[in-house]
């Protein structure tokens, strides 16, 4: 049976790079569509049951502001 992840986004450290969008093997993360305080658009967790916590989000996100949970 594959990995199933829950990837956890801290929505005031993200500053939209989507970086993490571009890394993920499965598509599970987007843009969101309401910016956070600072006038970004955050990454969001758009198709989360596709998770397979492989972290590349993790690994690829420089400001830290992604983790992601084994279930």
């Amino acid at each position: 049976m594959a990995n199933k992840g829950k990837p956890v986004i801290d929505r005031e450290r993200c500053k939209g790079c989507l970086l993490c969008v571009r890394s993920c093997p499965t598509k599970v993360l987007g843009a969101d569509l309401s910016p956070n305080s600072w006038g970004y658009y955050p990454s969001k967790a758009v198709n989360e049951e596709k998770c397979i916590a492989c972290g590349n989000c993790y690994q690829v996100c420089p400001d830290a502001a992604i983790t992601v949970y084994r279930q």
